[in-house]
């Protein structure tokens, strides 16, 4: 079966990393919002057996607005009775009754956009919620039987250190959640971070990537196995919704911004709901780009190029079907992967 996204574009403010399409939240625009994204789902047919909110803070909008949603999509579509459904959550945006009504409405998944557990670090990514919010939410989810919690953190943030970083890993074992992803912070252009960045005090980039390979090595010894460049999961809470993105299972998605392969080709709608055409998908490049940010790797017969000199540095793993990054490799993925195509 396949995946169904939707994109909540709205935010309280925007946070100075981030690049993804928002606007300001305002209560009757994003009624209007979810009007349109009823309409849009009417156009198409499918079965999932996924559901994925993502934004913007998909959490800041009526949680009746999502409920709207789902019915729409059980209504037009066939929907798994096993179906995964993810909201994305800001901390500082959520209680309890959000819970108990997302978990009324089916959802069964939420991903919170923690950062840091340790207060300055989140202070200084512009998030609003201190560790104390992010415990409660968490603890708020799983009152309403939503125990499948994914946490977001990232890495090489202002202030920063990879001492630091311990505070964080303490705050994920305590707070006994299923999955973590975790993002190296890349500073975009049009962000107020890129204003900024002559002035950010940055960790370098060695320290950087010493961070990221400690938090391969310490999520694994707290039971969370990385399954993909940046995520991790305890045993069998892997997230099926994004693993359809790199293993090219198709999905549809709706909202502004929100990308689709879909009948073999992608497109994504624009910021005025216009459809934009993007070529088609599931070529064997692509293949290779997105099954290589996976642990497992991919069938090396796809790979026409010599990756030998990636193997004898320690960047790529071979055995008899297929080659995978290693965690040295995943540090410099991007150029690893165009090399192979």
């Amino acid at each position: 079966m396949n995946g169904l996204y939707f994109h909540i574009p709205f935010c309280r403010s925007k946070c100075p990393y981030c690049d993804f399409y928002s606007v300001k939240y305002d209560g009757s625009l994003a009624e209007k919002y979810t009007d349109k994204l009823l309409d849009e789902i009417k156009k198409y047919n499918g079965s999932f057996d996924t559901i994925y909110f993502g934004g913007g803070t998909p959490s800041i909008i009526d949680s009746s607005l999502i409920g709207k949603i789902i019915d729409a999509s059980k209504n037009q579509f066939e929907i798994a009775d096993n179906c995964e459904i993810t909201v994305e959550c800001n901390p500082s945006s959520v209680t309890e009754k959000l819970f108990e009504d997302y978990a009324r409405f089916g959802v069964n998944r939420i991903s919170l956009g923690m950062q840091s557990a340790r207060n300055e670090e989140r202070f200084a990514l512009g998030r609003a919620a201190g560790q104390a919010e992010v415990a409660k939410a968490v603890s708020s989810a799983k009152n309403t039987g939503i125990s499948n919690i994914s946490l977001d953190i990232m890495l090489g943030t202002p202030k920063q250190t990879l001492n630091s970083l311990d505070q964080t890993f303490e705050f994920i074992d305590k707070m006994n959640v299923t999955h973590i992803s975790a993002y190296m912070l890349k500073i975009e252009e049009n962000t107020r971070f890129f204003e900024m960045k002559d002035r950010l005090a940055l960790p370098d980039e060695d320290t950087v990537c010493d961070m990221y390979l400690k938090t391969i090595d310490v999520l694994d010894t707290l039971g969370f196995k990385q399954y993909e460049i940046s995520n991790f999961s305890k045993p069998t809470f892997e997230s099926r919704h994004n693993l359809k993105y790199w293993e090219l299972e198709e999905y549809l998605g709706i909202g502004t911004s929100a990308h689709s392969f879909w009948n073999g080709k992608r497109f994504y709608y624009d910021k005025n709901f216009n459809i934009v055409y993007d070529g088609v998908g599931g070529t064997a490049e692509e293949k290779i780009m997105l099954g290589m940010r996976l642990n497992k790797g991919i069938d090396k017969s796809l790979v026409k190029k010599d990756y030998s000199k990636f193997v004898n540095v320690g960047l790529i793993d071979e055995n008899e079907k297929s080659i995978a990054l290693t965690p040295q490799g995943m540090l410099v993925s991007n150029f690893i992967i165009s090399e192979l195509i």
